[in-house]
């Protein structure tokens, strides 16, 4: 999902209808997306800015979309193995694109499954519990009923979480997590709420990372990083500001979107979290 403070990655032009070869990461990484329907943006770019992912880990991408995210970590963190989950099989052929373009395809499995399914069913799809170190996601970001949906379905279903569906996706994500596997996604910063609860239980040590639209202005996404099984408090970073007053990206903005650089947790997933007000 892209952030509505952030610009869109450069694109290269393509006939009217057809996909449109993006880049990201100052042309690092050619990505293939529909023109159309849902398109990837900065948000899957400081999404994966955030995973402390290191060689050797698996690393499970979920709702990937054309991999960008995914892609994004590879590009950073060599020797790690990454399966991409998507419930949209339009999306999932250029995702495998995508990933043998940049030099990827021996490094990364597409799986195409609706992460609510049944054990059984995504056991069949090639998903296997309790064997991931690092798990990455960019949900739906809104409610359904909250806001008026696209007319496009693949647009509609980035977008736009069924009822019920945020708690079926933090389910998931302790399923196919390893025993202290970390979380990181982001979202709006409106759900800190209902994902504290929805963690609670299931990972601890959250760590709240915010993105500022500019200085002074209220929070547009938070990235939230959580440890499983840990039971460690919640912690508040003081985030990152992407736009200085002209609307130009910031130095540490810059670095993250052209250089593929870390966001800084300052050792954070290390620490024990302290509980906010106490």
């Amino acid at each position: 999902m892209s952030s509505p403070t952030t610009k869109k990655p450069k694109g290269r032009e393509a006939p009217a209808g057809a996909p449109t070869t993006d880049d990201f990461l100052g042309g690092r990484l050619s990505v293939i997306q529909p023109r159309g329907g849902h398109r990837a943006g900065s948000d899957a770019v400081f999404l994966a800015a955030a995973v402390p992912a290191r060689q050797g880990q698996r690393v499970l991408d979920v709702g990937a979309g054309v991999g960008v995210a995914g892609l994004c970590l590879l590009a950073r963190v060599p020797g790690i193995a990454l399966t991409a989950v998507e419930i949209d099989a339009k999306l999932c052929a250029p995702a495998a694109k995508n990933a043998a373009r940049n030099g990827f395809g021996e490094q990364v499995q597409i799986i195409n499954a609706d992460v609510t399914s049944p054990g059984k069913t995504l056991r069949a799809a090639g998903l296997i519990g309790e064997s991931y170190d690092q798990i990455i996601a960019n949900p739906p970001f809104y409610a359904e009923g909250s806001v008026r949906a696209a007319p496009d379905r693949s647009r509609a279903a980035a977008h736009v979480m069924d009822d019920g569906g945020l708690a079926a996706w933090l389910r998931f994500f302790a399923a196919m997590a390893a025993p202290k596997a970390l979380l990181t996604l982001i979202h709006r910063p409106e759900c800190l709420g209902e994902l504290s609860r929805l963690l609670d239980g299931r990972f601890g040590a959250a760590v709240i990372f915010p993105l500022f639209a500019r200085r002074g202005e209220p929070a547009t996404r938070i990235i939230v990083r959580a440890e499983k099984g840990s039971r460690a408090g919640l912690s508040l970073l003081p985030g990152l500001i992407l736009h200085e007053e002209d609307g130009s990206y910031t130095v540490e903005a810059e670095a993250v979107l052209r250089g593929g650089e870390a966001l800084d947790f300052g050792g954070s997933s290390k620490r024990k979290g302290r509980r906010l007000g106490g």
